[in-house]
C-alpha cells in the first residue's frame, strides 16, 4: 500500500474498491470490451481489465443472503421492497389505481409434527417454563426420539407443490363465490400475488403472500362489482383447507406415544397408500388497507412490504440454526456449529434421498434447507414490476449522471512512468460495468453519448476467482472501518480541498477523496 501511494495509484485502487459497496465476495474476472461503429466500423472504445487499477474487473456477488453478504443483501432487500410496494400503492410502471383493489395478506403455514417449546399467549410452555425471545430451546422438539422429523423434511419438500395446488384452488373458489367457471374468471378479473417463504424456527417452512383481485386487463382494470375483500378472504382460506398433495412413497411408520395430542394431525395416507402433505389449521388472513402506520390498528401496505423484504434475505440459517450452503458430505457437519435440531433434520433429508421413491425430491443437494426446495419468493406476471426492471432503472441513472468522481488526469511524467499496461486510473472510457454498451446513452472515449443501437459491443471475460486478494481485502477492511467510523456528514457541499490534498495534486500522487484512515495508514 505504501509502494501505490508512492506511484499515486493507491486513490484509484480505493474507488475501485469501494464501489463494491462493501461487497464480501466479488468476483473477479479477467477480459476485455471494444465498442465499433456498426456503420463505419470505427473503435469507438476498448477496455481491458488490466487497464484498472486491481488489474481485474470487479462484480459484486448479488448474493442475497444476509449471513453471505450483508452489503448485496442489504440493495436486495430494499429492491423487494419496492417491487412489494409498487403492487400495492402503484409506482413503477404500476398505476396507482391498485390502491383501491381488494388485497389481502394471508399466511399459510405448516401442520405439527410433534410439540415444541414454544411461547403461547397463555400460560406456559409444555415444558412449564417461560421461554425468552432468545431461548435457544423455542421451536426444538419436547421429545425428538418422538418427533416425526421424516414428515416434517417431507412436507418441506413438498411446500413449492402445495402452494402451486393453492393457488389453482384459490382460482376455482374465486369463480365459484362469483357464479362463473373457471374458464371465463379471465374475462371479468385476475388475480395477482407475491409471496415470500419463511423458516419458522422449528425448521418448517410457511408462506406469507400478497392477495390481489385485478380487472381482466391486469393492474390498469377496474375490478368487477362482486370482487370485495370478503370475498377475496373466504376465498383464500377455503382454497388452503382444500389443497392436498400427494406423494408416491410409503407413509412413515414412527411410533407415537398414546398420550400425545398433536397440534394438528399428522399426515394421512390414501387408499393407494400415498402420502398426503396439506397446510396446517393456523391459516391467517388481514385485509391490507391504507399508506400511512397505525398503530396497533389495520395492517398497512407498508408493513407488509418492509415484513416480506424483511424474510427476502434470510434462510434456514438464520432462524434454525441451519447452513447457508450445501453439503458436499455429511461429515462436513462435523466441522459446523449448529443446533441438533437442524442436525437430526438434515441427517433425516439425507438418509431419506437414498430410497428410491423420494430420489425425484433430491433431498441431498437441499439438505441445508432442510428439504425445501422451491423458490424463497415469487409473483405472478400482473402483480408488479420486476427486480430485473429495478436493476435497469438504477444502471440506466448511474449511467445519466456525471463522472463526478473521475480522478483527473496524472501529470506527463507519472504517465511515462506506467508503462507495460499498467494502470493508470478508473476513468470513465474504463467502465467496471459489464452490461455497459448494452443500453442507451453510454459514452466513448472522448466522453459523447453514443447510441446502442448503431454501436456493437465485442466482449470476453474469464472467471478469475471469487473474494479480494490479501492486500486487497486488507484495503477494503480499512474502507469498512473508516465507514462505519466516520461521521455524520453536513447536507452542504464542500467545495474546498486540505492544503495536503492540493500539495499531493502538485506533486502528482493523486489522494482525492481517499479516505484519511486510508491514507495514513498507507503511509506508516
Amino acid at each position: 500500500m505504501a509502494k501505490l501511494a508512492a506511484t499515486g495509484q493507491l486513490a484509484p485502487l480505493t474507488r475501485q474498491i469501494a464501489g463494491l459497496g462493501g461487497c464480501a465476495h466479488p468476483i473477479r474476472l479477467t477480459g476485455h470490451r471494444t465498442r465499433l461503429d456498426t456503420a463505419t466500423g470505427e473503435i469507438l472504445d476498448h477496455f481491458d481489465s488490466s487497464q484498472l487499477p486491481a488489474g481485474e474487473l470487479l462484480v459484486r456477488c448479488g448474493n442475497r443472503r444476509a449471513t453471505r453478504c450483508p452489503a448485496c443483501s442489504t440493495v436486495y432487500r430494499y429492491d423487494t421492497y419496492q417491487l412489494i410496494a409498487a403492487g400495492l400503492r402503484g409506482g413503477k410502471t404500476v398505476p396507482a389505481s391498485v390502491a383501491a383493489h381488494p388485497r389481502v395478506f394471508a399466511t399459510l403455514t405448516a401442520p405439527g409434527f410433534g410439540p415444541v417449546h414454544n411461547q403461547p399467549d397463555t400460560g406456559r410452555c409444555h415444558c412449564g417454563q417461560l421461554h425468552a425471545d432468545d431461548d435457544p430451546l423455542l421451536g426444538t422438539p419436547l421429545d425428538p426420539e418422538h418427533y416425526d422429523y421424516t414428515g416434517a423434511v417431507l412436507w418441506n419438500a413438498h411446500a413449492p407443490a402445495l402452494w402451486a395446488r393453492f393457488t389453482t384452488h384459490l382460482r376455482r373458489e374465486i369463480a365459484k363465490a362469483a357464479d362463473l367457471t373457471q374458464r371465463t374468471l379471465r374475462h371479468h378479473a385476475t388475480l395477482s400475488y407475491a409471496k415470500v417463504a419463511e423458516y419458522q424456527k422449528r425448521g418448517q417452512v410457511h408462506f406469507h403472500a400478497v392477495i390481489r383481485l385485478d380487472g381482466p386487463t391486469g393492474p390498469p382494470g377496474t375490478p368487477p362489482t362482486w370482487a370485495t375483500v370478503q370475498l377475496l378472504d373466504h376465498a383464500v382460506r377455503v382454497a388452503a383447507t382444500r389443497t392436498r398433495v400427494h406423494h408416491e412413497g410409503k407413509p412413515p411408520k414412527q411410533p407415537q406415544p398414546a398420550d400425545r395430542i398433536p397440534a394438528s394431525p399428522p399426515q394421512r395416507s390414501d387408499r393407494a397408500g400415498r402420502l398426503v402433505f396439506r397446510f396446517g389449521r393456523q391459516i391467517d388472513v388481514r385485509a391490507i388497507r391504507g399508506t400511512d402506520f397505525t398503530g396497533d390498528g389495520p395492517v398497512t401496505d407498508r408493513h407488509v412490504a418492509a415484513y416480506i423484504a424483511k424474510y427476502a434475505t434470510k434462510g434456514a440459517e438464520t432462524t434454525t440454526g441451519t447452513l447457508d450452503r450445501r453439503l458436499r458430505l455429511l461429515a462436513e457437519l462435523a466441522t459446523h456449529d449448529i443446533t441438533d435440531h437442524a442436525r437430526r433434520m438434515i441427517h433425516t433429508a439425507w438418509h431419506l434421498a437414498t430410497r428410491p421413491q423420494h430420489a425425484h425430491l433430491r433431498l441431498r443437494q437441499w439438505a441445508h434447507m432442510l428439504g425445501f426446495r422451491g423458490h424463497f419468493s415469487t409473483r405472478t406476471r400482473h402483480y408488479s414490476t420486476t427486480l430485473a426492471h429495478l436493476r435497469a432503472e438504477r444502471t440506466a441513472w448511474r449511467t445519466s449522471q456525471p463522472d463526478t468522481q473521475t480522478p483527473s488526469s496524472p501529470p506527463a511524467e507519472t504517465q511515462a512512468g506506467q508503462t507495460g499496461g499498467s494502470p493508470i486510473g478508473d476513468q470513465a472510457q474504463h467502465s467496471t460495468d459489464l452490461t455497459s454498451g448494452h443500453r442507451p446513452g453510454h459514452r466513448n472515449i472522448a466522453g459523447q453519448r453514443v447510441d446502442s443501437d448503431t454501436t456493437l459491443v465485442i466482449s470476453h471475460w474469464q472467471y478469475a476467482g471469487t473474494g479480494l486478494l490479501p492486500e486487497h481485502e486488507h484495503l477494503a477492511d480499512l474502507l469498512t472501518a473508516t465507514r462505519q467510523t466516520r461521521p455524520e456528514q453536513p447536507t452542504h457541499t464542500r467545495h474546498s480541498k486540505r492544503s495536503s490534498d492540493r500539495a499531493g495534486d502538485r506533486a502528482g500522487h493523486s489522494t482525492d477523496r481517499l479516505p484519511r484512515a486510508v491514507r495514513s495508514r498507507a503511509v506508516a
